[in-house]
């Protein structure tokens, strides 16, 4: 019966551990820089949105990305992506803060979102002051 009960308990802790992963499980998915180039080229109505800083930002970023930082995006600041249907690729100088951004904008809602890392990697064309 001690094993039964056992057994019993194993279970009931497994499904539950189940159950919970995958509620947290993020929805993002993750791209090589050549993926998101082909998705920029293709679409160009996708959001390119770098999470840094207005400062890094204004030294070097990819053209036509929307820059909304990571933290407006913690504190609720969603006001430049008001399409959660959108396509959105994002990235950041390493990318920590666009794995962080992605996960937030899946726990808002957010059904398209893609992370591609950082611009420190990036060998796609780039804008800004700082371009060497």
């Amino acid at each position: 019966m001690y094993t039964l009960q056992k057994n019993f308990a194993m279970i009931f802790l497994l499904s539950v551990a189940i159950l919970f992963t995958g509620c947290v499980e993020n929805d993002y998915k993750h791209l090589t820089h050549e993926d998101a180039q082909r998705i920029m080229k293709a679409n160009p109505d996708a959001i390119i949105l770098d999470v840094r800083t207005q400062d890094e930002y204004e030294k070097k970023h990819i053209p036509n990305a929307v820059l909304v930082p990571i933290e407006n995006l913690r504190d609720g600041d969603f006001s430049k992506l008001p399409d959660k249907d959108a396509t959105i690729l994002i990235y950041c100088w390493t990318g920590r803060r666009a794995e962080d951004a992605a996960i937030i904008l899946v726990e808002h809602g957010y059904k398209n979102v893609y992370e591609f890392g950082g611009l420190v990697d990036w060998t796609g064309s780039v804008s800004g002051t700082d371009l060497k």
